[in-house]
């Protein structure tokens, strides 16, 4: 029923149903056949269909006027049962019910406090916590920043927590509107996604990660190669803060992409650098290099064309020895990225085979290690600021991050939490019922900017102010300093370890003596196969 849309929205049908009953019962209430009751129950739900249209803070509502009200008896009733008809029994969830409750607080500015302790089983294996002090630190601040490419023309300083790679097309205008109204509030960068800057990222004015992925969209010649002087225009705004490279995705790695040219509308194609109408292809690889020494060179080419501005890559980890040869043109050619951000294969997406979101790439916790330490290795972590996302959403999932090496964390889902997104998981039908994962004109006119904004600056600051108190109860002034040393896990129902003494700790400048020092079987098996004229393994 969905080409009755643009007529008439299906998803009224119930409130257009509370409008007939009220025209029935009144007509008959003057015919003396009925008791006002009738007209004043359908009067009552009609007036609540009216109110739910016009008020500015449940999308849901405003989408589903009177029957969207039924989603929110379940949340009031008892947790066990809203857990069971809305959240279900999958224990393999995008996030858990504790995760989500946390971002809807946190973004509507209440209270997340919780009572009766501990709701997780401490005693179980994996376990995890931070160690406390006796002598807790008082910070003025939770504005906690790093500064990125800090030698270029025209360093960063990013804040610690970030709106992850999200395009325009798989996120709706107003979504766009709302995340990048809240970073520039919040003082926070909002990555761009793939699909290029949109007239919706440029309106509100919030600092921009342009993301270059291989369909070099924005910065594309008409056979979909890469273009410098396209690039040149879009990196020079000021509103562009840093430039990242996508290698890869932690949903789907080593996949590409496809938008269909029906879905390619004015504003997408303006956008993106396409014609109207036609087909999106974002290829598994880049055309513009084809080899580590290449990207070295290519990275230096876009930092030069947009004067100065730090510039870096993402990527899923996959085959070590594709990692290693990345480093090695770094030491080779001279030339390092300003920072890596580092994706998890519990990255989410609009829409990927099942094989490639359960089973391919490589977990952040063991790719951000190994990218940590192989930096360690080489002598050039000080060099690199190292970003990581994929299912970071609570100020314990960026601590447990920094202790592993990364220097600050961005988050897709929690934000997109923010924005009103109930998990649906109908991002790719284009009807989702909050108005954020859908191009539906009349659908995302249910999210309404202002009130979207406000959101997402209070989720991003209240996140970082749970940061902070963490890293005032552990004794310290930012974080990073945090340590592996702080995070402690029960490996077994008797037995605990610090996160430290299970993890790798690559000694500093260990790849560079002579002979080399390979204390990793990942090292040993893949280092000397490595080669900066190949990805492939030599």
């Amino acid at each position: 029923m969905k080409f009755l849309e643009p007529i008439y929205p299906v998803r009224y049908t119930v409130f257009l149903l509370c409008w007939c009953g009220l025209l029935m019962a009144s007509l008959s209430w003057w015919s003396n056949h009925s008791p006002v009751g009738w007209v004043i129950l359908f009067g009552f739900l009609v007036g609540v269909g009216l109110r739910d249209l016009r008020q500015p803070q449940h999308a849901i509502l405003r989408n589903y006027p009177v029957i969207g009200h039924l989603r929110f008896l379940l949340e009031f009733i008892r947790p066990e049962i809203r857990q069971y008809f809305i959240e279900g029994e999958n224990e393999a969830a995008p996030f858990s019910r504790a995760q989500r409750s946390v971002v809807y607080q946190r973004a509507k500015d209440v209270s997340d406090s919780r009572p009766f302790g501990t709701q997780l089983d401490v005693g179980i294996g994996g376990y995890e916590w931070m160690n406390h002090s006796v002598q807790p630190t008082q910070l003025a601040s939770q504005d906690f920043r790093i500064t990125i490419g800090a030698h270029r023309a025209q360093p960063y300083s990013a804040s610690v927590f970030n709106i992850s790679a999200m395009s325009f097309g798989a996120l709706s205008a107003n979504a766009i509107l709302a995340l990048n109204l809240g970073a520039q509030r919040g003082g926070f960068a909002h990555d761009t996604g793939e699909g290029s800057i949109s007239q919706y990222h440029r309106e509100n004015g919030g600092d921009l990660i342009w993301e270059i992925g291989s369909g070099y969209f924005g910065c594309r010649n008409p056979d979909g190669r890469f273009s410098a002087e396209k690039f040149q225009e879009n990196a020079c705004l000021p509103q562009v803060k840093m430039i990242e490279i996508k290698m890869s995705q932690g949903a789907k790695p080593g996949h590409g992409g496809v938008l269909p040219g029906a879905k390619v509308t004015v504003e997408i194609a303006a956008a993106r650098g396409v014609a109207v109408g036609e087909t999106c292809v974002s290829p598994a690889s880049h055309s513009a290099f084809s080899t580590p020494r290449e990207m070295m060179h290519f990275i230096e080419q876009l930092r030069t064309l947009s004067g100065g501005k730090p510039t870096g890559f993402k990527l899923c980890i996959g085959h070590p020895w594709e990692w290693f040869a990345m480093v090695k043109a770094m030491l080779e050619t001279g030339i390092t990225p300003d920072f890596i951000v580092v994706d998890g294969a519990e990255g989410g997406t609009g829409a990927a085979p099942l094989e490639f979101t359960d089973h391919v790439g490589t977990p952040l916790q063991e790719g951000l290690q190994l990218v940590h330490n192989t930096l360690i290795g080489v002598g050039l972590r000080d060099q690199i600021k190292l970003g990581c996302a994929g299912k970071v959403v609570t100020a314990f999932d960026m601590a447990r991050m920094m202790a592993l090496g990364a220097d600050w964390c961005n988050a897709a889902r929690g934000f997109m939490l923010a924005l009103g997104c109930i998990q649906s998981q109908t991002c790719n039908t284009d009807q989702c019922p909050t108005g954020v994962a859908t191009q539906d004109p009349h659908r995302q006119q249910a999210l309404v900017v202002p009130d979207k904004a406000t959101r997402v600056e209070n989720f991003h600051r209240n996140s970082l102010h749970a940061l902070k108190e963490l890293v005032q109860a552990a004794g310290l002034n930012h974080p990073q300093e945090i340590g592996a040393h702080h995070i402690v896990r029960r490996v077994t129902d008797t037995e605990v370890r610090l996160l430290s003494k299970l993890i790798m700790q690559m000694p500093p400048g260990a790849l560079l003596k002579e002979p080399i020092e390979l204390p990793y079987s990942v090292f040993r098996d893949h280092w000397t196969h490595a080669s900066a004229d190949s990805f492939q393994r030599t």
